[in-house]
């Protein structure tokens, strides 16, 4: 190189060194110029909500203080009329969504989760008893739509893409029994229990029911946090319950069945929880 073109090359050499680093506090020179490969998200999991109460109220529980204390967030809310997506919350920073929860070796999930919350009354009194408000189709399409973009920039997993209910059964039911969890597994993004499967077992669990104890044990493989007491107490109940409620919303009363039973034989093989392409959950 001529000692000219050398002479011209200098300012754009200080420039990408100067680029390299950033002037952090009090004058800090941090050099970025190196990345690690050894490393991932701190989103691990997606929690997904409804906000009991409409959109405005939601608004307001999510966004300000609670002068009584216990305050909540979101990292995003999705509107349901007009359908419209509001992140709340930066990914990079913790919303206060999940509670004291746990899902299979995490606790605290506030930590390593994103959540989304859905404007969704959920359970309403009527006439005829109480029921669950269904979510309007294009509401269903946005939060599918918003899924497949987080889990895919940040890389979670299929099988880590659960409801408050999973995480916090013993206190919290969202998103409900009228949630359509089957159309995020036509989607792509969550596994589901061969269906055929639990078909073939179930006349074995008419034959003979196991115990509390195989339930609890079953329940905690598939992910749920519950003492293994052995009994039917009412944890036991109020997680099997949400279990129910979200691949047997038919009935979700935290009674042991045939069905249930078969349900979760096949949920916790590792070849009966598939993709809908056939595929394991990776």
């Amino acid at each position: 190189m001529s000692a000219l073109r050398f002479t011209r090359s200098l300012p754009l050499l200080a420039s990408l060194l100067l680029a390299a680093c950033a002037t952090g506090p009090r004058g800090l020179q941090i050099d970025d110029s190196y990345q690690s490969l050894n490393q991932d998200s701190r989103a691990q999991l997606l929690i997904l909500h409804y906000t009991v109460g409409n959109f405005d109220s939601a608004l307001k529980t999510l966004t300000q203080p609670n002068p009584g204390g216990g305050e909540v967030s979101a990292h995003y809310l999705v509107r349901d009329e007009p359908v419209r997506t509001y992140r709340l919350v930066d990914e990079s920073r913790r919303a206060w969504h999940a509670g004291m929860s746990r899902w299979k070796s995490w606790g605290n999930l506030n930590a390593a989760s994103i959540g989304i919350e859905i404007v969704n009354p959920g359970r309403v009194d009527t006439p005829d008893g109480p029921r669950y408000v269904p979510f309007p189709q294009a509401q269903v399409d946005e939060v599918v739509r918003l899924c497949q973009d987080i889990a895919a920039r940040h890389r979670i997993r299929p099988d880590r893409i659960l409801g408050h209910s999973d995480v916090q059964p013993l206190s919290k039911q969202d998103p409900g029994p009228a949630f359509p969890w089957k159309q995020l597994w036509a989607a792509g993004l969550i596994p589901w229990p061969d269906e055929a499967l639990a078909d073939a077992l179930r006349p074995q669990y008419e034959q003979a029911l196991p115990d509390a104890t195989w339930f609890q044990q079953k329940l905690a493989q598939h992910g749920f946090g519950l003492t293994q007491s052995g009994l039917w107490d009412a944890e036991t109940r109020k997680v099997l319950a949400a279990f129910q409620m979200k691949y047997r919303p038919a009935r979700y009363d935290g009674e042991a069945d045939a069905e249930t039973a078969a349900l979760l034989d096949v949920i916790t093989r590792r070849d009966g929880f598939r993709m809908k392409d056939g595929s394991l959950p990776r």
